[in-house]
C-alpha cells in the first residue's frame, strides 16, 4: 500500500487554448507526496512530491493521508496497464485503551 499525503487543499488552475487543436483547456491540479516503496520493499523517509489532476467538477482532497484507491489501475484501450491517482482515506487504526 502506497501512503499519499495531501498537505494542503489548494489547487492550481491553468487555462488556455490548444496549439494544435485549437481547443480550450482547463487543468486543476493539486500537490501531493507519495511515501515509495523500492525494490527491496523499504518505505522512504522522505516523501516525493507529485502532482495530481483533478477532474473538472472534482473537489480538492482535504489535508490528510490517503492511499491510492483500486480504481485508479486500469487497463487502457490500448492494453496496457495505467495508473491514474484516485484517492481513498486512510482508516486511522483505533487507539489502545
Amino acid at each position: 500500500m502506497i501512503k499519499i499525503a495531501i498537505t494542503s487543499p489548494e489547487i492550481r488552475e491553468m487555462k488556455g487554448i490548444g496549439k494544435t487543436s485549437g481547443k480550450p483547456y482547463h487543468m486543476r491540479i493539486q500537490n501531493a507526496h507519495a511515501f515509495t516503496v523500492d525494490k527491496d520493499g523499504t518505505v522512504a523517509e522522505f516523501p516525493d512530491k507529485f502532482e495530481i489532476a483533478l477532474d473538472a467538477d472534482q473537489t480538492p482532497y482535504a489535508r490528510g493521508h490517503y492511499t491510492l484507491s483500486p480504481a485508479a489501475v486500469f487497463v487502457s484501450r490500448d492494453g496496457r496497464l495505467e495508473v491514474r491517482p484516485r484517492l481513498i482515506p486512510m482508516v486511522a487504526a483505533p487507539k489502545a485503551a
